[in-house]
């Protein structure tokens, strides 16, 4: 749709962000940090105060971390959960028990129950200290026009003010019923699957111990969700029967009704919210259309079961941010956000799928079907069958190469070799992306230049060992690395800022992998790239000799 907006007041900004949810925080803050002018509005005078997303996983912790907000640093917002979370019948026998314990990759837990509102009001915290990001609430877009190098949002107030937005670059981050996405006529993919669900948030009141378990009930007289709601909380979430209405579910009498049960009531615990939601499958079939494009709930929707929703627009950021920047600063063309849809639409339509086929095991409330889902479940965890895992499946093409490109990267502990503190890699150089190799050596066959160019992308130049003329040399202290590059076959990584990996290469080849990489997303020039292939031969004739 394009509107005139030349009778407007307006402003102008490098990114026009629409939507402060916190996939819209987050992406302000790290588009904010790499020095770039941000616009945010959202049509809320004021912040949603109630949960929604309560868990996250080890990726998410990362990302966290990523801005300052490591889960170990903010144990009154979120707390680990190491354990199973258990599936039963009606009569609470067993269905299957899914493994939500341990670490992942990124050497955070794989599991994290976290309580939303506090989450938001951190980030809110981190935007303020941001000079160069303004938030302007109460702001609700209403039309959209596209230029040749930007794009111009007009939005008006309650109160019929009036105004427009001019910006390189327009993100819509509005949620899963996304204005920017319906006025850039983005197609939105319904997979057909919906259902009502009942969430109830509670925290309970000083003396009352809860069991920290997150329990799925198969029940099918009334399929429910019990889960830690981050903190001295717990949620709920019960799905609406077939001859129920939402009207009559989503009252305060019926969720103490629910929760009776459980033993809960108005005097050992506060009802904090309860709202129904539906619970869909859906995705945008394109992410970027013109100086438009669009992440989180505005992209992709998926039901709760896996844990994945707020994850997913959190990897989003960590993908279009690192791009955003890339291209603003004059170090990669445009077309290098054409990679951030293809890359994050495969990832994502795979939980969306994943997360759906979770569900299509749970909402069933025939009770024949559930009889038959029962046997054959009960018959499979009897016979040791394991449940099925999360999906891994990795970016979709774009920008990284070879069979293990595109994979999460791992993070350790580290020491760098001048100081004495072990900290995870991540906080030692600010942020995930580095080239890491086995030796110092191997460094030292990265040009001048080519290392400038992806030090402009964020990334740094690390080895393991030996005496490093440039870059780095860590202790890794764990052998996180080591064992990583043995497990690839390599002796050099090329890390993205968004901790997934580019690719992996032999030490002669480390030369020609940081070549590639930088001719993939438009480096620092091609004189530097010339330059860097060229050191990289003459390296291998020095081996070969």
């Amino acid at each position: 749709m394009n509107t005139s907006h030349a009778s407007l007041p307006g402003t102008t900004s490098d990114v026009l962000i629409v939507g402060f949810g916190p996939v819209g925080k987050l992406l302000a803050i790290k588009l904010g940090q790499q020095g770039l002018d941000v616009v945010v509005v959202d049509r809320n005078a004021a912040a949603y105060p109630l949960p929604r997303a309560v868990t996250h996983c080890s990726d998410f912790a990362r990302i966290l971390q990523s801005v300052g907000l490591a889960p170990d640093t903010i144990p009154h917002i979120t707390e680990p959960y190491d354990d199973m979370y258990s599936w039963r019948d009606r009569d609470g026998r067993t269905l299957v028990e899914v493994d939500w314990s341990g670490r992942g990759e990124s050497d955070w837990y794989n599991t994290y129950f976290f309580h939303q509102p506090a989450l938001e009001d951190a980030l809110d915290e981190i935007v303020d200290g941001l000079e160069n990001v303004r938030v302007m609430r109460g702001w609700e877009a209403v039309s959209l026009s596209h230029g040749a190098e930007d794009a111009t949002v007009g939005m008006h107030t309650s109160v019929g003010e009036e105004m427009s937005v001019t910006a390189e670059w327009v993100i819509g981050a509005d949620g899963a019923n996304s204005t920017i996405r319906n006025l850039a006529d983005i197609e939105w993919h319904d997979d057909g699957y919906f259902f009502d669900w009942l969430v109830v948030d509670v925290k309970l009141r000083p003396g009352l111990k809860f069991p920290h378990i997150a329990a799925q009930s198969c029940d099918s007289r009334r399929p429910s969700t019990m889960v830690p709601g981050g903190p001295g909380r717990r949620r709920w979430e019960f799905m609406r029967l077939p001859h129920e209405s939402t009207t009559d579910l989503d009252r305060t009498e019926k969720a103490w009704e629910l929760l009776a049960p459980y033993g809960l009531s108005p005097d050992n615990a506060e009802l904090e919210r309860h709202s129904v939601y539906t619970f869909q499958s859906c995705w945008a079939t394109e992410w970027r259309r013109g100086r438009v494009v669009l992440a989180g709930d505005a992209a992709h929707l998926m039901p709760p079961f896996a844990g994945q929703g707020l994850g997913a627009g959190a990897r989003d950021v960590m993908n279009l941010s690192w791009k955003l920047g890339a291209v603003m600063r004059g170090h990669a063309d445009d077309s290098l956000i054409d990679t951030y849809g293809a890359e994050r639409i495969h990832h994502a339509v795979a939980f969306v799928k994943f997360s759906t086929s979770l569900g299509q095991v749970i909402c069933i409330t025939d009770p024949a079907e559930a009889h038959a889902r029962d046997q054959r479940m009960l018959s499979e965890w009897k016979a040791g069958m394991k449940p099925p895992a999360p999906p891994r499946p990795g970016l979709g093409d774009g920008v990284h190469t070879g069979p293990f490109g595109g994979a999460l990267a791992r993070q350790g502990r580290v020491r760098v070799t001048d100081g004495r503190d072990i900290v995870l890699f991540d906080d030692a150089f600010d942020g995930p992306g580095a080239v890491i190799t086995r030796t110092a050596d191997t460094l030292a066959t990265i040009t001048a230049d080519a290392r400038a160019s992806l030090l402009d992308l964020g990334i740094t130049s690390v080895a393991l060992s030996g005496s490093a003329v440039a870059g780095s040399v860590i202790d890794d202290v764990d052998g996180t690395y080591r064992r990583w590059l043995d497990e690839l076959g390599a002796d050099t990584v090329l890390v993205r800022p968004d901790f997934h990996l580019y690719g992996s290469s032999a030490a002669e080849e480390t030369s020609h992998l940081i070549t590639e990489f930088l001719s993939k997303v438009g480096g620092r020039s091609a004189s530097a790239v010339q330059q860097n292939e060229s050191t990289s031969s003459a390296y291998v004739r020095t081996k070969e000799s």
